[in-house]
C-alpha cells in the first residue's frame, strides 16, 4: 500500500451524500409539541444544530438570521471551494419540514430589541458567532486596499450565489499578501488565485511548523506540524516569523507596500531582530489575524443593559460545568454557544456546542414545564 490514504472526512463525505441522494436521511418530526417557544439567535453552525434538536424536542423554534439568506459563517465565511452551499440548503430544507422557522433579514438588536425577544420567547439561543476581527493598528492602517479577510471573501460567496452587489474587493492582477496563517488566512489564498492574482504571498508570525510530529505533541495531542492547505498547493509564497511594522502608499492613499522585520520568541513574545527589515510590494493586503469576541453592540450591548454578563474577553459568560446548566447566562431564559461563548473555533465545535446547549435549554424547559404544571 504506497498510495494516498482515504480520509474519514472523505468516507463521511460520501456516505452522508449518498444518503441525502437516495433519501435515506429523512426529516424527523417530533412526537409531541411542547408549545414552549424558543428564539435562536444565528443561523451559523452553533445556532442550526441548536435549532434542529430542539425542534426535534417539541419546542417551536425560530431562528432570526440578519443576512438575507441563512447559514451564517458556513454561507459567506466559506469558500465554496471548501463547502458547496447545496450542503447548507438541504439541511435547511430537511430543518423547515421539521418545523423550524426562519426569519432572515432580521437583525436582532437593531430591527427587533433584544429585551422584546426574550418577552416574547420562553427561551433565547445566542449563537451569534465571533465577528470582531483582530486588527493592527501599525501606521498606514487606514490606506485604501487594506480589508479584513471576510470582507473579502463573503463579497466573493456573494457573487458567487448570483447576488447583485458590487465588487468593491478584487485580487485580479494583483500582488495580494495575506496575513495571517490560519484557515481563513487560506481561503482567502484560494479565492485570490481563483480571481487572477498576480501573486500571492502568506505571512505569519509564528515561526514554521515542523513537517514531522514533534515530541512535544504526541498522540492524543493535536500535532504542531506544518500544515499545507489545497489553495497553498496552487500557488502562494508562504512565509514565517514575519512582523509587521508599517503599511506604505502612494498619493492617492492606497497601499503599495508593507514593510516587515523577521522576529524570534524572547521571554514570552516576539522580538524584531535587527537587521532583518524588508519590502513586500502590496495592491491588496488581507488581514487574516482571527477574531476577538463578539460584536460588542446592537444586541450584546441590550443584554449587557439587561443584566447579562461577559467574561474578560467579551465573550459571552455562560456555565461551562454540569451538562444541565451548561451554556446558561446570567440572564434566566438566555443561553449562549459556539463562538459567542466559547471564542473563535471550529465548524465541529460550533456543532457539538449548539447540540449540548439544545439539551441544556430543553431542561431548563422542561422544569419550567413541571414548576407550571404543579402551580
Amino acid at each position: 500500500i504506497n498510495k494516498v490514504p482515504v480520509s474519514i472526512k472523505a468516507i463521511e463525505r460520501t456516505i452522508i451524500d449518498k444518503g441525502f441522494e437516495e433519501g435515506w436521511v429523512k426529516p424527523r418530526l417530533p412526537h409531541v409539541l411542547t408549545r414552549k417557544t424558543v428564539a435562536v439567535v444565528g443561523s451559523g453552525p452553533s445556532g442550526l444544530a441548536a435549532a434542529q434538536q430542539l425542534c426535534r424536542a417539541g419546542h417551536t423554534v425560530t431562528v432570526y438570521e440578519k443576512n438575507d439568506k441563512v447559514g451564517g459563517l458556513l454561507r459567506y465565511g466559506i469558500p465554496d471551494f471548501k463547502l458547496e452551499k447545496n450542503v447548507i440548503d438541504r439541511r435547511i430544507k430537511q430543518m423547515q419540514v421539521e418545523g423550524v422557522t426562519f426569519k432572515t433579514n432580521v437583525n436582532v438588536g437593531k430591527d427587533i430589541p433584544a429585551k422584546e425577544l426574550v418577552e416574547t420567547h420562553d427561551a433565547v439561543v445566542l449563537a451569534g458567532g465571533s465577528e470582531k476581527p483582530r486588527d493592527i493598528a501599525i501606521p498606514g492602517r487606514d490606506l485604501k486596499g487594506i480589508h479584513f479577510a471576510m470582507e473579502f471573501l463573503s463579497q466573493q460567496n456573494k457573487i458567487n450565489a448570483g447576488d447583485k452587489i458590487e465588487q468593491s474587493i478584487t485580487a485580479s492582477g494583483k500582488n495580494v499578501v495575506v496575513i495571517g496563517g490560519g484557515d481563513t488566512g487560506s481561503d482567502c489564498v484560494g479565492t485570490s488565485n481563483r480571481q487572477g492574482a498576480k501573486s500571492v504571498t502568506q505571512i505569519e508570525v509564528m515561526p514554521k511548523p515542523p513537517v514531522d510530529r514533534p515530541e512535544s505533541s504526541p498522540w492524543p495531542y493535536w500535532p504542531m506540524i506544518l500544515r499545507t492547505s489545497t489553495s497553498h498547493e496552487e500557488g502562494a509564497e508562504r512565509k514565517w516569523s514575519i512582523n509587521t511594522t508599517s503599511f506604505s502608499g502612494n498619493e492617492n492613499g492606497e497601499v503599495v507596500k508593507l514593510n516587515c522585520v523577521e522576529v524570534r520568541f524572547e521571554n514570552g513574545k516576539f522580538v524584531n531582530i535587527p537587521g532583518t527589515e524588508f519590502e513586500l510590494a502590496a495592491d491588496l493586503v488581507l488581514i487574516a489575524a482571527g477574531f476577538v469576541h463578539p460584536e460588542p453592540t446592537g444586541l450584546l450591548a441590550e443584554l449587557v443593559d439587561l443584566g447579562m454578563q461577559l467574561d474578560a474577553r467579551g465573550n459571552v459568560k455562560a456555565d461551562f460545568g454540569d451538562a444541565d446548566f451548561a451554556h446558561h447566562t446570567s440572564l434566566q431564559k438566555v443561553f449562549a454557544c459556539g463562538d459567542m461563548r466559547r471564542g473563535q473555533s471550529l465548524v465541529v465545535w460550533a456543532i457539538a456546542e449548539g447540540r449540548k446547549c439544545a439539551s441544556a435549554v430543553h431542561n431548563f424547559l422542561s422544569e419550567q414545564a413541571v414548576e407550571e404544571n404543579a402551580a
